[in-house]
């Protein structure tokens, strides 16, 4: 019997614990230093949200993520940086009013495709925009010839490194291999401060749980539906009818949207972006953060990316020689020993037992033995 509740009572359970651990606990117990860290890691848990929907319900491993996120990161940059160099900050320059790396490429004048991010709302519409467009591009071309699986995942590593080449190569337009930094306000407010670390952080946590309510939504829908039928048989789903193609895209374009949130996202409490983020290495790490946490879960993809960062930076910081190792160690972990991750550890071995525990301590109805179940067993 299908389950059509909207959240069923263990993940109503899971998303409560999550805003008391992000709303309450942290803000309360960490510094705004540690606390900008965790909206750090949860920038990455929109990219993990994305491939809950893609890779965990739809079957299309995407190892090119980290190419939505770097263009939701730049958009916002980009916003951001035009903004920081105004001609009084640049008076200094040969040409002021252009970004700096700008100038010193002797680019005398604002390209062309820079102009639009001189408006707010159109900086957001192109974080949206531009990697939903980018994805469909992609998607249609491979999903319209039936390209999937390892092949699949093979040419989004490729588009990842060819964007991450790109990115350098046009330095005079893109920051090159620094990227681009010294962000400094939205709209004339200062993002540097503490206090606006701390409003950020709020931001970044009500704009997660807007995504998490869009994914629970496609999820519980016919959509969502299809998509875990598409997964386990992909060939009875077309001779159904559908277009197995257009599934595969609508799930590949949202999980490039919420990549190019928290890739956005990440500009704002970072204070910059650069191609480091965006190749081949950073998608393969937001593929481990999903595998950790539960593919098929949308609260496990959060809480696995939490954890894995938070085991990166307190690897890295202890020993900065090993780290990669303890990484790629705990991926191959719960790969091997828990497939389904840290939610298939929560579903198959502490749920049960809670609800047992529940169960038993459920008024007993008047009238009920211990003997009468066995004197109502039929004799054998």
């Amino acid at each position: 019997m299908t389950d059509n509740r909207f959240f069923n009572r263990s993940e109503l359970i899971g998303i409560l614990v999550l805003a008391v651990f992000l709303v309450l606990v942290l803000p309360l117990t960490l510094d705004v230093f540690r606390l900008n860290l965790v909206a750090k890691y949860l920038t990455y848990a929109f990219v993990a949200l994305g491939l809950v929907i893609c890779w965990g319900y739809g079957g299309i491993l995407s190892l090119g993520q980290g190419v939505f996120f770097g263009l939701g990161g730049y958009c916002m940059a980009m916003f951001l940086k035009l903004e920081a160099s105004s001609v009084e900050n640049t008076k200094i320059q040969s040409t002021p009013g252009i970004p700096d790396f700008m100038d010193w490429n002797q680019i005398t004048a604002l390209p062309l495709f820079w102009k639009p991010f001189h408006s707010l709302t159109l900086t957001i519409a192109a974080i949206i925009l531009v990697p939903g467009i980018f994805a469909l591009i992609i998607g249609t071309a491979m999903f319209k010839r039936r390209v999937g699986g390892t092949y699949f995942a093979i040419i989004t590593q490729a588009v990842a490194a060819i964007l991450t080449i790109l990115i350098v190569g046009q330095q005079g337009y893109t920051g090159g291999i620094n990227g681009m930094t010294d962000l400094r306000t939205l709209k004339g407010w200062d993002i540097r401060p503490d206090h606006a670390k701390i409003v950020l952080y709020f931001f970044e946590v009500g704009c997660l749980f807007v995504c998490i309510m869009i994914a629970q939504f496609v999820r519980h829908s016919k959509l969502g539906r299809i998509l875990v039928a598409m997964r386990e048989k992909e060939d009875r789903v077309r001779f159904s009818g559908y277009s197995v193609a257009n599934f595969k895209i609508f799930a590949f374009c949202i999980a490039a949207v919420f990549a190019a949130i928290g890739g956005a996202m990440f500009a704002l409490n970072v204070g910059f972006m650069s191609p480091s983020f965006v190749g081949i290495v950073p998608s393969i790490e937001m593929v481990i953060y999903t595998a950790v946490g539960g593919r098929l879960s949308i609260l496990g993809a959060i809480y696995g990316t939490l954890l894995v960062n938070f085991a990166k930076t307190s690897l890295s910081e202890t020993f900065p020689e090993l780290w990669l190792f303890g990484l790629g160690g705990l991926f191959i972990a719960v790969v091997l020993a828990f497939p389904n991750g840290l939610a298939g550890i929560w579903g198959d071995y502490v749920q049960p037992r809670i609800d047992r525990l529940i169960a038993s301590r459920k008024p007993k109805p008047e009238g009920w033995t211990d003997s009468s179940v066995a004197d109502s067993a039929p004799a054998e």
